[in-house]
């Protein structure tokens, strides 16, 4: 009997503990601490991720890559114009369209991208084209056709357009587009609307969609394109319309649609024949999204689910298991309570002071965390909401608040509280904190553009800020800190950034909405801003990477005037109480997106 080694040309490894590099797909070892045989394997699969900006469905023209994609247009109680770009980790806002409008098509990449088509209100249906420099939208010449709905596909200088509507059917009619104008094709097999489409103009393909007139039934059929004629190739095996689509001619993922309810259901195909590729599926039933990438890494982007939502989800074939970063419930604290002051990790967290309901008043109690439950500690001396913190849980600086006089220092070592020496400038509103003690930075607050540093026993007055503002929030180190988001004056939110290098301060990229009583977490190149008011509460949550903000993964709850503590988003976060339209005792923990490789066990079944 031969062997593996004659197989293969290769012996079989040994090792102690599972391979971890993601170029081991296929390799097959022996794991000598768990006794058995196995390998690495590529698997599909989606997970989610950050949430898009604005909720918006009937927005098929997506086009770009999973790190570099842009939604268009779309619907949310009307057409808008609303573009947003997505680069992987969340959105920012972009450059609106020139024209609001629903169920465009789209092709191409971020910076060199086109949509056409589409419902205006009025008319019904767009000819209409714009091209996308990842900057400016610029308007080009109408399609022959004007039309909602059609699939789209190939590149901004080589674009194909595949079907659509025109009152009262769905049409059958393609064109093409070089750069500059659109010209007739030859037409579709089979008449169609809200059909998805991917691939290049010389091999592209379409498939699933609406055809004829009513009562409209919903088709299975595929075409491929070879730059001149459409042919038919297999039948999907569901029948579905305003799904998505993406990947080449030989290798497309559809998911997705209605059929007629939402679905969640996937298709993989390979050229030829569709196959289901269950139990891989999205994880919300959805339709009428845009899509962008490859068929082994896609994002689909906001749509109906069954309202519009501005859920999004990343598609992988990959040896990785993607495990998406998230939100979830930790133990609550022992005290409901807003505008209150945080310091420490998720491991060992520490709240303090702050207002609550009931008996109505300041507070001056303290709770550790411990990972999974907060616990009663020694109170502050002086009773205050507003105030804010900055330190461990062992080594933390409470400072600021109301009542008067909002100069307060207080230092926790662990056990009690003992008073510091007041700062200079009075802050009772939500402020930005920075560093661990004994070198802390406090900034704005109270409508103020005044800095102070702490070195452990006294203040010091450093240089201003830019833009005087209250209930706003901050993060980072002494020497590397940012303030952002608050009011200027009140009642006008702001989104406004700026960024500290330990002598001076400077603007940075601006908040995609702006919001005050948020919280703040992370480093200056790595931060989160997280809920606040809008004006009302909101579960946003953004992140910032040293340049320009993008949303993240939302919290659970909507909330503001929380406290929030971590070193890094990256690592493991916590925000603890807040308000929800009442003092809260509600506590959130954040984990960061993981990977791991999906290592198989082999067996002799």
């Amino acid at each position: 009997m031969t062997d593996y080694k004659n197989i293969r040309g290769k012996k079989i490894k040994f090792f102690t503990s599972d391979l971890g590099n993601d170029e081991a797909e296929g390799q097959i070892f022996y794991q000598d601490t768990d006794n058995q045989f196995k390998t690495v394997v590529a698997s599909a699969a989606w997970s989610s991720a950050a949430n898009g900006l604005t909720a918006r469905g009937s927005l098929p023209g997506g086009f770009g890559t999973q790190t570099a994609a842009v939604a268009a247009g779309g619907y949310t109680t009307t057409d808008v114009a609303t573009t947003e770009e997505y680069n992987g980790n969340g959105y920012s806002s972009a450059e609106d369209l020139n024209t609001a409008r629903y169920g465009l098509g789209g092709a191409g990449t971020l910076t060199a991208g086109v949509v056409f088509a589409g419902h205006e209100n009025p008319p019904d249906n767009s000819g209409k084209t714009e091209e996308y420099d990842g900057t400016d939208w610029s308007e080009q010449n109408d399609m022959n056709t004007g039309r909602r709905n059609p699939g789209g596909f190939g590149i901004q200088t080589a674009a194909v357009a595949c079907g659509g509507y025109n009152a009262p059917n769905a049409v059958n009619n393609s064109e093409e587009y070089n750069g500059t104008s659109w010209s007739e094709g030859n037409n579709l097999n089979v008449a169609r609307v809200s059909n998805a489409a991917c691939g290049i103009e010389s091999a592209g393909l379409t498939f699933g969609g609406f055809t004829g007139g009513p009562p409209y039934p919903r088709s299975d059929k595929t075409e491929e394109y070879d730059g001149t004629s459409w042919t038919t190739s297999g039948d999907m095996n569901t029948a579905r319309n305003a799904l998505s689509g993406f990947g080449t001619q030989t290798l497309a993922i559809a998911a997705g649609g209605f059929s007629p309810s939402l679905t969640t259901a996937v298709e993989q195909y390979n050229g030829s024949t569709w196959t289901n590729l269950a139990p891989v599926a999205l994880g919300t039933a959805r339709g009428n999204g845009a899509s962008a990438g490859t068929s082994t890494a896609a994002v689909y982007m906001l749509g109906e689910a069954p309202g519009v939502t501005t859920l999004t989800e990343e598609f992988n074939i990959t040896v990785n298991t993607v495990t998406g970063a998230a939100f979830s419930a930790g133990g609550n604290l022992n005290t409901p309570r807003r505008y209150h002051g945080g310091a420490g990790i998720q491991t060992a967290g520490l709240a303090f002071g702050g207002f609550q309901t009931s008996p109505g008043s300041n507070n001056n109690e303290s709770e550790e965390y411990n990972g999974s439950s907060w616990s009663e500690g020694n109170n502050l001396n002086n009773a205050r909401r507003g105030i804010e913190g900055f330190g461990t849980q062992t080594a933390a600086v409470g400072v600021g608040g109301f009542p008067p006089p909002g100069v307060k220092t207080e230092e926790y070592n662990g056990t009690s509280w003992s008073n510091g020496t007041d700062f200079g400038t009075v802050r009772m509103n939500k402020f930005g904190t920075a560093g661990l003690e004994p070198a802390g930075l406090i900034f704005s607050g109270s409508e103020t553009l005044n800095a102070e540093s702490y070195d452990g026993s006294s203040w010091t007055e450093v240089n201003n800020l830019s833009t005087q503002r209250s209930n706003g929030t901050g993060l980072g180190t002494q020497t590397a800190a940012l303030c952002f988001g608050g009011q200027v004056p009140s009642p006008a939110n702001t989104n406004l950034t700026e960024e500290w290098d330990g002598t001076n301060w400077t603007s940075g990229g601006n908040l995609n909405t702006a919001v005050y009583g948020l919280a703040g977490m992370g480093t200056q190149t790595s931060g989160l801003a997280l809920g606040g008011y809008t004006p009302g509460v909101t579960n946003q949550v953004e992140q910032y990477n040293g340049t320009a903000w993008v949303t993240h993964v939302s919290m659970t709850t909507a909330r503001g005037a929380m406290s929030s503590s971590v070193p890094a988003p990256s690592a493991l976060g916590l925000v603890a109480g807040g308000d929800t339209g009442s003092p809260s005792n509600a506590t959130e923990e954040l984990t960061g997106e993981t990977t791991a490789l999906n290592i198989k066990t082999l067996t002799d079944s």
